[in-house]
This record gives structure tokens, sequence and C-alpha cells, in this order.
């Protein structure tokens, strides 16, 4: 069944083949490209400059509240020192000080200025009216009055200096606290302390000696009428939009302890809320103003902080001034979709046009466009005559003598790619013969100076060792001979002796075996490796019966190999016998098996399997090295000299072991070619 196309896949299709339209896209392109940059540049510095004057606007609203702060603090200073010279006009300084009125004239004082306590102490800082009271709070203001006159300052009182001066004062300043989002990780539930605005005056004898001390105080904590009238004066009617809101708050650490910004659920002041971790960090931690966008209690407000020190000089609080971002990013979306309304009628007039503009020069471009799909399909066309006699014209024209020369180019390309193509097979094919003729010729000069060595070195062993073991072979066999039966108890220990020394001269044999060099003239010839298979099973069949061990076969290569059967024979009896000896003799499950298959397309795979003590990891890198061995008595020649058999006779061998499970050795031989087999088989007259 064959799949129709869709209608509008269709139309789709046709219009992205047309060239009218791709022309129309050409066109628009700039356009498309211009706009949405001028676009994107008209967010970009709206946003930015925009978000620059918010901050500009929270700076300046910060230092309008600093300055409110500070001139709250004087005014009430001036109050002070105002009421407190009117006290000692009234009353005689020595009569005020133990006057009965004095405390009703306190008490109007008190309420006259708005403080929230006056005391009169003495210059130990004990009340005058009370003299057995000195629990006012120690302060450096005390200090200062006497020195310099009235002076204030900020301080944080504990509750229990709070309930010293007035326990009202201690209730109004504790707070709950309020868990807030992005604030600091703590297990503080509660803020008992209290930051006071704390004022001294002294009053002076007639000879300008201090002789009494004026304190008053004015606690920030819950005081919401004094964060309302900053408000007021930095957020007065018309600075933000209607539906924006500017608040001050004044913090004792990260906490607010008066403020005018109102929690949604429930809608309240948030007293007891905590600024976040971020603001706390940069401003308490660092001593630095924060400028910037943040997190207040349960929304996003353009914010500025600053640190607020007490008399010590140390950071005890932060003021805070900023107003909702909500409304100004709704001011900037509103004004972003007009933008966009505007770039999307902008975008469509130019359309318009320049699908109105364009058509005149359509029908010229769309016949050379054809022509060049034909072209590109393999064809040799030319565009024909056109009627018009414009650029497109002169275009043709000199497309058409293009086309003639890319022709004939094209054609000269192709016979010198074709002979190129030819020269780089060539030499890469002799680069990767002489690569590997060298990469042969060095690994043959190392072995050979190698073997050089330790051939000269075994050479001389051997001279030297053969000559002393052939001589004790000639007397003990004189020896047993001249002794006859009289030999008898000493037999035992006289055969050991010259099975010591036949194993000496066997040890010598595989010296001069394993440094002897290879050559070319070795006698490989085509063999059946199950017949060398079975004929090594009989010959370590002894070793086998004596431990108690089976030996299995599997043989299922149906191919000959190309091998010495002697040095074959000498590889497999190795193997086997090193399976043997990793067979724990107590072990009455030993098993060895011999497997053989076809591997590839000319190749036989003989694999020897034990389920004997394995091979450690770390060892299995090392068991082909000369003189490395793991049994007691081993000469560490076994698995080399197989090992170079095997290559010799363009094999190889490696190996699969598991600690404590067994360990399995695979040969790989190639098999005999037609013309090795053919002979050999003609040989044995098989």
């Amino acid at each position: 069944m064959i799949a129709t196309e869709s209608p509008l896949r269709s139309l789709w299709r046709r219009l992205l083949g047309n060239l009218r339209y791709r022309l129309l896209a050409l066109v628009l392109f700039p356009l498309l490209l211009v706009l949405p940059g001028v676009l994107a540049l008209a967010y970009y510095w709206s946003h930015e400059v925009g978000y620059r004057h918010l901050l500009m606007k929270a700076n300046t609203d910060l230092a309008v509240a600093h300055e409110s702060f500070v001139a709250t603090r004087e005014q009430y200073l001036l109050r002070l020192s105002l009421a407190s010279e009117a006290l000692q006009m009234r009353l005689p300084l020595p009569q005020l000080t133990r006057a009965p009125a004095t405390a009703a004239l306190l008490a109007r004082l008190q309420g006259d200025t708005g403080f929230d306590f006056v005391r009169l102490l003495d210059l130990q800082g004990c009340d005058l009216q009370q003299p057995l009271n000195c629990r006012y709070p120690k302060s450096p203001l005390l200090q200062q009055a006497r020195l310099q006159g009235a002076v204030s300052g900020v301080e944080v009182f504990s509750a229990a200096e709070l309930a010293a001066i007035d326990p009202l004062l201690a209730r109004r300043a504790y707070l709950k606290l309020v868990p807030t989002p992005f604030s600091q990780a703590s297990d503080k539930t509660e803020e008992a302390r209290g930051m006071m605005l704390h004022f001294a005056y002294p009053l002076r004898n007639a000879t300008g000696q201090p002789v009494a001390i004026v304190a008053a105080g004015l606690l920030m904590n819950g005081n919401l009428a004094f964060v309302d009238r900053i408000r007021d004066i930095v957020y007065g009617p018309g600075s933000l939009p209607a539906d924006s809101q500017g608040n001050v708050t004044l913090f004792l650490d990260d906490i607010r302890i008066t403020t005018n910004v109102i929690t949604q659920i429930p809608r309240e002041r948030a007293l007891g809320t905590r600024a976040s971790e971020q603001v706390r960090n940069q401003v308490l931690e660092r001593g630095e103003r924060w400028l910037a966008r943040a997190f207040v209690v349960d929304d996003w407000y353009i914010s500025a902080y600053e640190p607020v020190t007490d008399v010590h000089g140390q950071r005890i609080g932060m003021l805070y001034a900023g107003f909702l971002e909500a409304p100004f990013l709704q001011s900037f979306y509103q004004w972003l979709e007009l933008l966009l309304w505007l770039f999307a009628l902008g975008l469509l007039l130019c359309i318009s046009i320049a699908v109105l503009g364009a058509r005149a020069i359509f029908k010229p471009i769309e016949i050379v466009a054809d022509v060049i799909e034909q072209v590109r399909s393999g064809r040799r066309q030319r565009i024909p005559l056109l009627a018009a006699d414009n650029q497109v014209t002169l275009l043709a024209t000199q497309f058409n003598d293009m086309l003639d020369q890319l022709d004939a180019q094209h054609d000269q390309i192709q016979q010198a790619a074709a002979s190129l193509e030819l020269k780089v097979a060539q030499r890469t094919d002799e680069l990767q013969q002489h690569i590997r003729l060298l990469q042969r010729s060095r690994e043959q000069l190392v072995a050979q100076g190698k073997l050089a060595a330790i051939g000269e070195l075994t050479a001389g062993i051997a001279h030297e060792i053969n000559n002393p073991t052939a001589v004790i072979l000639g007397y003990m066999d004189l020896l047993l001979e001249e002794l006859g039966d009289s030999a008898t108890p000493v037999r035992r220990e006289a055969q050991m002796i010259i099975d010591q020394v036949y194993r000496i001269r066997a040890i010598i044999t595989n010296l001069l075996q394993f440094s002897r060099p290879e050559t070319d003239s070795d006698p490989h010839q085509a063999m059946d490796p199950h017949g060398v298979i079975r004929d090594s099973r009989q010959l370590v069949q002894h070793a086998l019966s004596s431990r108690g061990i089976k030996l299995q076969l599997d043989l299922r290569a149906s191919r000959w190999i190309s091998a010495d059967p002697m040095q074959f024979q000498q590889v497999l009896i190795n193997l086997i016998m090193n399976a043997i000896n990793a067979i724990a003799p107590d072990r009455s499950d030993g098993r060895i098996s011999l497997h053989s298959r076809d591997r590839g397309a000319d190749g036989v795979l003989v694999a020897v399997r034990d389920n004997g003590c394995g091979i450690a990891a770390d060892l299995q890198t090392r068991i082909f090295d000369p003189f490395f061995s793991r049994t007691q008595g081993g000469s560490g020649l076994g698995l080399s000299i197989s090992y170079r058999i095997l290559q010799h006779a363009g094999g190889s061998i490696c190996l699969r072991s598991r600690e404590g499970r067994g360990t399995t050795f695979f040969i790989s031989l190639r098999a005999a070619d037609p013309q090795m087999l053919a002979k050999t088989l003609r040989q044995t007259g098989s």
C-alpha cells in the first residue's frame, strides 16, 4: 500500500522548494535578524536601566531613613536637654536630688518628651530617688555625659537590665520568633533583649561641675510609631505606584523588632521574623551595605540595608528601607508586551512590502533556479535567453560561461583524483610494509641481544657443569658396580645422588634450549594435534595415577596444525605437569581436561584446564618470564620455553585463572596450509 502525503506536509514541501519564497525569506532575513536584536537590546536596556534606577531609589530611601533615624535621636536629645534645664530651673540643684516633688517632675518630663523612662542618677549611676538602687545598666554614655555634656547612642539592654529599669519594658521587648524562609538556621525561638535609644544629660552646679545625670531611653522593640513616622517621610504620597508599598524596618541582629512590613497570612506586622541569611552575612558579618533585591518575609523587595552600631562600635542590628518589586515587574512586562505587538506589526508590514516589491524579479530567478536544479541532478543544461535586459540576464549569461568552465575543470579534477587515489593507496601499502618490517626487525634485534647474552652465559655454565656431572655419574656407576651387593644399604641414597645429577643436567639442557636462537629451518610440518595430545597423555599417565588425578579429553578440532611435533608435545607436557603440581596432593577430586576447537578460518585452539590452586592476579603478568617459578624446586623455564616455541610456530599462549578455582591455558596455532598438509600425507603414506 502506497502511503499518501498529507496536504499540509505537501504544501510545506512546495513552499520550501519554491525559489520565490526562498528569496522572500532571504530579503526578510536581515529584518528578522535585526528586529529581535533591537528588541533584545531594548529589553536589556530597559531592564538594566530600570533596575538600576530602582536600586538608586532604594539607596536614596535608605539614606533618608538613616537621616530620619539620626534626626529622631537628635530631636529626643534636644527634648531631654531642654526638659533637664527646665527641671533644674524649677528646683535648685541641692533640693532636686532629694525633694519629694522630683519624682512627679520626672514623670511629667517623661510624659512631655515621649521617653519610655527618665531617671535621675548620681555620678556612679545610682538612682538618686532610691539611693540603694544601683542596678541601672552600666553605659559609657554616663561617663561621656560627665565630660562632654548631652550625649546619645544606641545600646542593647538584656531582659534583666530592662526589668531593673521598668518591668513593663521587659514585657514590651519580648518577641516570639517566627520561622522565616531563607533565614539562617537557628535554634533560637525568642528574643528578650531590647534595642534602646539611650540619652544622658549632666546637671552641673554653680561652678560647672557635674553632680547628677538625667538618663532617658526610648525602646525600639515594638515601637511602631517610630518606623511609621520614618516610612511616611521616606515614602510620601506619589513616591511609589499605587499598588506598591514601601517599608522601613529596624533589626536587632537579624530579627525585626519594629517594622511596617505586613505578612500576607495573617495580615499583621512581621515582628519576630528574620532577615535572609545572605543579607545577614553581608551586613552584620562583613559590615557592608546591601543594595539589591532581597526576599522579605514572604515576597521579593527592592531592598537597602545598612548596619546599626552601638556606643561600643559593634554591629548590633540593621536599618532597612525597601519596596515591593512585583508592581514594577508588572509594569515592565506590560511595556514589553506592547513592544512585542509593535514588533509583530512592523514585521507584518515589512513582509507585505517585500512580497509586493519582489514579484517583478521572481520569474527570471525561478528560470535560473530550475536550470541550476537540473545541473545539480547531473544534467548539463544551460539557461535560455531571457527577455528582460537587466542584471538577472547578465547573471544568466555569466552563469552559462561558468558552467562551461566548471564542466571542463570537473573532467580534469576527476582524472587527477583517480590518479591521486591510486598513488596514495600504493604509498600507504608501502609505508605499512616498512613499518611492519621495522617492528619485526626491532623485536628480533632485542630478542637476539637478550638470547646472545643468556646463551653466552649458559654455554659457559653448561661446559663447566657437564664435565663434573659426567665424572660424578661415572664414579657412581663404578662405585655401585664395585660394591655389588654390599651397596644395598646405601643404594637408595646413591640412586638419589644419580637422580639429582641428572636433574642438574636437565636444568642445563633447558637453559641451552631457552638460549638457543630459533631459525627459519626448524622442522615445522603438518600434524594432527589429537595424536600428539593422546601420546602426551600416555607419557604423563604415571604422574596422574600416582596423584589420583583424572585427565579428560574433549577433542573436536577438525584441522591439522603447522608445528614441530616434539616441541608441541614438550609444550603440552609442561602445561600438564604444571597443572598436576597446582593440584594439592591431598585432594581426591583433582581434574585436568584438554579441549580442542577450530578457531576462525585458519586456526586451532587447544585449552588445558585444571581445578588446582589458581594463580594470583598480580603474578599472571610474570608467569611467562624466564626463571620465574611458583613450584618448589622448579627451574622457571618451562613456560618461558613453551612461550618461545609457540611464538616461533606462529602461535600464541595466554591464560585465565582465578585463585582457588583453577587455571586454563589457551594455545592458538595456525592450521597447516594445503601444500604442507599434502606433503606430510605423502611422506606418511596416509
